[in-house]
C-alpha cells in the first residue's frame, strides 16, 4: 500500500508535513482503518498504567486486556517481514510485586515472535534506599516470520573497538565498522531541569533520547518504509524516522501532545530543509 492511500483512509491528519501523518486519535480506532501488512515496522512505547498524567489507570486485567488488543492489531498491519518494538517499565503489583517488568505480564499475550530483550541503561535516575536504584528499561524486539526479518546490523555496529588491527591467521579480525552493539544499550536519559536539561528536552514527561529509537529503526527497517508509533507522545519516533528517510505515521489521543510532536517534527523538517539548501550552494 501506498503512503498516501493510507491518508485516504484516516482522513485529515492533525499534522502533515514531508513524509509524515500524525493523527489526534486513539489508537485502537485509528488501527483498526489500516489495512493487513501495511505497517513495515511499529516503534512505541504504551502508558505503563503506573498513574502517569497521560494515563486512565486501568485495573491490571483491564489493562493486559487493552494491551493484548492493540498488539493483536498491530500483528495484523505489520508486514510479512516486519518488525514490533514494543519499550515496556515496571509496575506494582499490590502484595506481589514492588516492580515487575511489565513484559512478565504479557509473555503469552504477544503474537509475534520474540527475537531478544534489548537493556536500555539510562544512567541518571531514582535513588535507592531500601532497594537497588534503577537504571534501566526493557525493549521487546518482535518479528512477524522468524526466518524472514530485516535486521541491518551493518548499520548500528558501534565504532568504539578495543582492538581494532586485532588480527587472525593475519588477516583483520574485527569487521572495519565496528561491533556488534551488543543487548545492553548505554544511552543517557532525556533529562529536565533548568540546569541539566537536554537540548532535545520538550515538555512531555516521558520523553526518548532519539539515539535510542534511531538504532532501532536503522535495525529493523529500510529507507522509505513505513514507521508507526501509536503512542507518539512527543514525538521522538516520528523524528528519528524522518532522519532515516522513512515515511512515519502516528497516533496520539492527547492534542497537547500532538502540538508538541507537530511543532517538534515541524522544527525538524525546518532545519532539514535548510542544511539541503546550504549544501546546493556550496
Amino acid at each position: 500500500m501506498e503512503f498516501m492511500d493510507i491518508k485516504k483512509l484516516l482522513g485529515k491528519p492533525y499534522f502533515q508535513g514531508s513524509n509524515c501523518l500524525i493523527y489526534n486519535l486513539d489508537c485502537l480506532e485509528a488501527i483498526a482503518i489500516l489495512p493487513d501488512e501495511s505497517i513495515d515496522l511499529t516503534v512505541t512505547s504504551p502508558p505503563y498504567n503506573i498513574g502517569k498524567e497521560y494515563e486512565n489507570t486501568l485495573p491490571l486485567h483491564d489493562y493486559i486486556n487493552w494491551c493484548e488488543k492493540w498488539i493483536t492489531e498491530i500483528y495484523r498491519l505489520t508486514s510479512s517481514d516486519g518488525a514490533f518494538w514494543l519499550n515496556l517499565g515496571y509496575l506494582s503489583i499490590k502484595n506481589r510485586a514492588k516492580a515487575i517488568p511489565i513484559s512478565y505480564l504479557l509473555w503469552d499475550k504477544i503474537p509475534f515472535y520474540l527475537i531478544q530483550e534489548i537493556v536500555w541503561n539510562y544512567g541518571a535516575g531514582v535513588a535507592g534506599s531500601k532497594f537497588f536504584s534503577p537504571r534501566n528499561e526493557k525493549f521487546l524486539w518482535y518479528v512477524k516470520n522468524s526466518e524472514a526479518y530485516t535486521f541491518n546490523l551493518d548499520d548500528i555496529r558501534d565504532p568504539n573497538v578495543k582492538y581494532p588491527n586485532q588480527k587472525k591467521n593475519g588477516k583483520i579480525k574485527v569487521n572495519p565498522l565496528g561491533k556488534n552493539p551488543t543487548d545492553v544499550w548505554e544511552f543517557p536519559k532525556v533529562t529536565s531541569g533548568q540546569n541539566r536539561a537536554s537540548k532535545e528536552r520538550t515538555p512531555h514527561p516521558a520523553q526518548f533520547p532519539v539515539v535510542v529509537i534511531e538504532r532501532v529503526i536503522k535495525a529493523s527497517s529500510n529507507q522509505n518504509q513505513i514507521i508507526l508509533d501509536p503512542f507518539l507522545g512527543s514525538g521522538t519516533t516520528a523524528v528519528a524516522a524522518l532522519d532515516l528517510n522513512r515515511l512515519v505515521i502516528g497516533f496520539e489521543i492527547r492534542q497537547d501532545y500532538c502540538d508538541i510532536a507537530a511543532g517538534r517534527i515541524d522544527n525538524f523538517l525546518s532545519g532539514k530543509n535548510s542544511r539541503v539548501e546550504q549544501l546546493s550552494l556550496l
